[in-house]
């Protein structure tokens, strides 16, 4: 290619991408709209970036380029002027993920196997079992994409497979991706604002089953996620492979007896199923009773695992090895007579619900709030009504959850606790109040964190130390 490539987002995802267009030796051109950045890697010294923080003025600014290829970053929306302006012109427009396929194609690692994962909330937890899976079976295999490695730094590896997580974003601009196997694990409403509507996010999230190769995964359950499935464009030869909490049919991974087994890659399977792990084997994640939301996710890498040819055996092995990224459903420990999960990654309430499902019945006690990003919680806390003790309200706003609540759970005990110093101590001290031994305190606020902190680690990190501070306080146990 002649022409410069322009690179849109000067972020992680940028920078990936400019620095492997750069070590193929195409002239780079990146912009971004902050005031302050600047290339970070001495690779991207040559790297021509302008920072033009008027959205058309920067539409403008690329146009006259006149580029070959733009590549966004996952931040530019549809509605911006820069992708409206590029889409007009007829310029190929491609994210991060697109532009790494192309350029593993175009190498020496040409064929190497993507299992994509995609859905609103479980993507990191699946795409981590699965790692831990491949890696159980023998495979150099690598995590990347929207878990945190951008997969154009990747591609240079000798990584023999790929554990791809995808978010809605990514996938608004993928068309050429050929995965082996691919799951969408859920669909629920989230950034609207992004893609404009309900439907343009489920498009989107859809994608994810584009040109599948060997298996669509999805959950039986699921009627909407089974429709995307019917409907794509896949290789010929690809299998619907469902996934259900319940004894499997012929084509599904599911369960029997609290073990998970396999009905869709063994040639008997229309007369038996294989085993593939024990429920026990997540106790190390979920503790004595595993969360649906866990054995779904479990359920999703068994079958991306064997769609890709790996044992039966190693399937235990790995989810046994598998450890969660920290704030999503993690464990943190037993402390003042009960069990403490931080789920701060919970920032929606679908994935709110999905961490208190499991709990024993009226034994949770529920920490929530924050930035409701406009959500409407009518319909989550009347699912969740029957699990709580209590519930300990923060968040600088917490107006929305706190009428909810009184409507849909009025029997429901709820502390509120303000932004006082000190504050998240005195929120593990009032779940104290609230609870009996034995019950839970959970995490899972189901709102975003930015009213009160900088992301959602952070407040999980306040929360974890809090509980800590607790254990200090509450003393040795006899």
């Amino acid at each position: 290619m002649t022409e410069p490539v322009a690179v849109i987002g000067w972020g992680r995802s940028g920078r990936g991408a400019a620095g492997a267009l750069v070590s193929r030796g195409h002239h780079v051109i990146a912009f971004d709209q902050r005031p302050q950045v600047a290339p970070s890697d001495p690779e991207l010294a040559d790297v021509d970036l302008r920072v033009i923080p008027d959205d058309e003025e920067l539409a403008r600014a690329v146009l006259a380029e006149s580029p070959g290829l733009v590549v966004l970053s996952p931040g530019i929306a549809p509605h911006t002027a820069v992708w409206r302006g590029v889409a007009a012109a007829g310029i190929p427009l491609w994210g991060e993920v697109e532009l790494a396929w192309h350029l593993q194609e175009e190498g020496p690692h040409a064929g190497r196997p993507w299992l994509t994962v995609t859905g609103t909330n479980g993507k990191t937890t699946t795409v981590g079992m699965l790692g831990a899976i491949l890696r159980a079976a023998g495979e150099d295999a690598l995590e990347v994409g929207n878990i945190g490695t951008p997969i154009t730094r990747a591609i240079d590896s000798d990584a023999t497979v790929f554990a791809v997580e995808l978010s809605s974003f990514q996938l608004a601009t993928t068309s050429s991706v050929c995965p082996e196997a691919s799951v969408c694990l859920n669909v629920d409403e989230d950034h609207i604002d992004w893609h404009g509507s309900a439907q343009a996010y489920a498009a989107a999230k859809a994608r994810v089953y584009h040109n599948t190769r060997i298996a669509c995964v999805y959950p039986a359950a699921d009627a909407l996620v089974e429709r995307m499935v019917e409907e794509a464009d896949v290789i010929e030869g690809a299998r619907a492979i469902g996934t259900t909490l319940g004894v499997p049919a012929i084509s599904q991974v599911g369960l029997v007896e609290g073990t998970i087994v396999d009905r869709a890659f063994l040639p008997t399977r229309h007369k038996e199923a294989l085993h593939l792990a024990d429920l026990a084997d997540l106790r190390h994640i979920t503790g004595d009773q595993p969360s649906p939301a866990v054995v779904s996710d479990a359920l999703a890498a068994s079958a991306l695992a064997r769609a890709h040819g790996v044992a039966p055996e190693h399937v235990a092995e790995g989810l046994l090895a598998f450890h969660p990224a920290a704030h999503r459903r993690a464990i943190i420990g037993e402390v003042a007579d009960l069990t403490w999960i931080d789920d701060s990654k919970a920032t929606n309430a679908h994935a709110a619900a999905a961490s208190l499902a499991g709990i024993r019945p009226g034994t949770a006690i529920w920490v929530a709030g924050g930035d409701a990003k406009g959500q409407d919680f009518h319909e989550l806390v009347r699912s969740v009504a029957p699990g709580l003790r209590g519930v300990v309200l923060i968040g600088a706003d917490r107006t929305e959850l706190r009428d909810v609540l009184a409507s849909e759970a009025p029997a429901v005990p709820v502390v509120e606790v303000d932004g006082h110093p000190d504050w998240m101590f005195s929120v593990v001290n009032e779940a104290v109040g609230l609870s009996r031994p034995g019950d839970t305190v959970v995490l899972a606020p189901a709102c975003a964190s930015w009213d009160q902190f900088d992301n959602y680690g952070q407040r999980g990190d306040a929360f974890v130390d809090a509980v800590h501070r607790l254990d200090a306080q509450w003393g040795p146990r006899p």
